[in-house]
């Protein structure tokens, strides 16, 4: 059976379902603030121990959130490798060519793969917590004061809402193709490099072409319901602020703070 697609909403009835998006939107920011503020293994810890908490109050435990991740482990390897080894520090281990590994290269690949690590934490929560149209209506509620000055706010977030549901749909649709490469004896699997990333090319173009189909699709949905642009539809619910929400965003807001003060 094909596993659930990373972040993608389920609901329920924890803490931070409850909470409204905007809310949670503005605790995300400023917590993503924090993590990237944080450089010593104090801040860390810190960091680790919010985000763990924060899952479970989400509902999420900590074996799903690594099976949910376990699919950027190639990703955050390359970024270790590029920091270890292009990082400029004083103390080298080993040089060769272009490349120089060091101890600060090593340290600063680490901690930028734990900061990513903990943000893709929070940013899942919030996408396991919150629909994607309250998301969407809580972007453009953030974003409404700039509109003032002539900025699409309302087209800005139905994009951005609109590419966070497209993201579960095409990592099925890679998922599907995958297996029916697979069973064409494509080698996904094999330990030669070559193999592999032979066998990962013909996953694009059907990739892109499912992208443009659904794109497409979506689009004819859209004018056949009769969308004509913003400023011509009405909203069938008002997210409004509510207490959970307001502690979300209190919270992290003493957590930012709190990561200033333990890095001086």
């Amino acid at each position: 059976m094909m596993q659930m697609p990373m972040g993608q909403y389920r609901p329920g009835n924890t803490f931070f379902h409850r909470a409204d998006a905007k809310g949670k939107l503005l605790g995300l920011c400023l917590v993503i603030a924090a993590v990237i503020v944080s450089k010593g293994l104090i801040g860390c810890i810190a960091a680790a121990a919010a985000a763990l908490t924060v899952s479970y109050l989400a509902g999420i435990s900590l074996r799903e959130q690594i099976k949910q991740q376990k699919g950027m482990c190639r990703f955050l390897a390359v970024i270790f490798l590029m920091n270890a080894f292009f990082y400029s520090g004083e103390h080298c281990i080993w040089s060769w060519w272009i490349f120089r590994l060091s101890r600060e290269g090593i340290r600063q690949g680490a901690m930028v793969v734990v900061h990513l690590i903990l943000i893709l934490v929070f940013c899942m929560v919030l996408t396991i917590t919150t629909e994607p149209m309250e998301i969407t209506h809580g972007l453009e509620e953030l974003l409404s004061p700039l509109s003032k000055v002539g900025v699409p706010t309302e087209e800005i977030a139905m994009i951005l809402g609109v590419a966070m549901q497209f993201i579960p749909v095409l990592g099925e649709e890679a998922e599907t193709i995958r297996m029916a490469q697979t069973a064409r004896g494509a080698r996904f699997e094999s330990k030669k490099l070559t193999e592999r990333a032979a066998s990962f090319l013909p996953l694009v173009i059907p990739v892109f072409l499912a992208a443009f189909r659904r794109a497409d699709e979506l689009a004819c949905a859209m004018e056949a319901r009769g969308y004509r642009g913003p400023g011509r539809r009405t909203k069938k619910k008002k997210s409004l602020p509510n207490r959970n929400g307001n502690v979300a965003i209190a919270a992290s807001a003493i957590f930012l703070i709190m990561q200033v003060f333990l890095q001086k």
